[in-house]
């Protein structure tokens, strides 16, 4: 009980309302931002000479190179390269001119992983996206772009996930920076239900759900770390873990694939300042960042979805409640998290 006899909660549940989940913000338990820093970091030593991603010579053919912000012949692997795309050696889809869907029982289906698996490969060995300059995060995002137009119109591609784990508690096998590219023949879960109900706002409200809590964001500054003229990086109000972020455009956009050049630059000076701010804020901490856009399966337009990008770093471990009730835990409240952020 507080001195005015009213109970002081150790925590509070947030709604998340595009997903309609709730997460836990664990107040009375929360960490000072500072000790998410000091916290030590596990690093895989491989050197460069035993890295597979320091030779391409080594790899499968590249399907994209660049050369300093522009895509290279194919013909050769210039020496210059900067930024390249190899098919994912140990695939978890591949192409196929069949789709084969099987019953076991009542109550079983299965599908044949039909797709594609890329790895984006930036050139340094060591360098990590929180240490590029505006112009490699650009590098990068065309990059991605150039590979999401290629595969969006192949057979069975109904939607391209690119993700990218950084540091070992966030899954990278390889020390080598590099993002992954992954084409599916359908739409998962998460997304199909976060598409639903940005569906059944926009016909319920005549708006989009994200460009309202962009708006809401901006006004009230308590959760923004970054912002220019076109983009928003927020740590969410029911964040997923601490330290989370969301960078979408101001701008209603629904598709990646669509974004101009300048939308582009934009973007890259946001998506580079948050990784800043994490890799100096946190010292480099393990993370996972992933793109959500309106799926390419041309079965209608998704106008009414808004794509964006999420940052998760790995500031915690998934224990029993959170696997049993599919409720996060987060130890830090995101207002504390983004005005720490925001100073980096």
């Amino acid at each position: 009980m507080t001195g005015k006899g009213k109970v002081k909660f150790p925590s509070e549940l947030r709604y998340d309302l595009v997903s309609k989940n709730w997460v836990v913000i664990a107040t009375g338990r929360a960490k000072r931002p500072e000790t998410f820093k000091k916290e030590r970091r596990r690093v895989d030593q491989v050197s460069k000479k035993k890295c597979p991603f320091c030779n391409l010579a080594s790899q499968e053919k590249p399907t994209l190179i660049y050369v300093k912000g522009r895509s290279a012949p194919l013909t050769t692997i210039p020496d210059d390269w900067t930024a390249a795309v190899i098919p994912n050696k140990y695939p978890a889809f591949i192409p196929s001119k069949k789709l084969e869907r099987r019953q076991e029982g009542n109550f079983y289906q299965t599908i044949n992983a039909v797709g594609f698996h890329e790895v984006v490969l930036s050139r340094d060995h060591q360098k990590s996206l929180g240490q590029f300059t505006p112009e490699e995060v650009k590098e990068m995002i065309d990059v991605y772009q150039d590979r999401y137009l290629a595969l969006k119109d192949k057979t069975f591609v109904s939607y391209i996930s690119i993700f990218h784990n950084h540091g070992q508690e966030a899954g990278a096998s390889i020390a080598h920076p590099h993002s992954q590219i992954i084409t599916t023949p359908l739409i998962d879960g998460d997304l199909r239900n976060a598409l639903n109900n940005a569906r059944d706002y926009s016909l319920a409200h005549k708006e989009c759900i994200y460009c309202q809590m962009n708006k809401w964001e901006a006004r009230v500054q308590k959760r923004v770390v970054f912002e220019n003229e076109g983009f928003l990086v927020v740590c969410p109000f029911a964040s997923k873990s601490a330290f989370q972020m969301i960078i979408s455009p101001k701008k209603h956009l629904a598709y990646f694939e669509r974004a101009d050049d300048e939308e582009k630059r934009q973007f890259a000076e946001a998506f580079g300042a948050a990784l800043k701010k994490l890799h100096k804020g946190l010292a480099d901490p393990a993370y996972n960042f992933y793109m959500h856009t309106a799926p390419c399966d041309d079965q209608e337009d998704y106008f009414y979805y808004h794509w964006h990008w999420t940052i998760l770093p790995k500031t915690a471990t998934w224990a029993g409640f959170e696997l049993g009730a599919g409720i996060e835990i987060s130890t830090i409240e995101p207002e504390r998290a983004a005005q720490y952020l925001k100073k980096q």
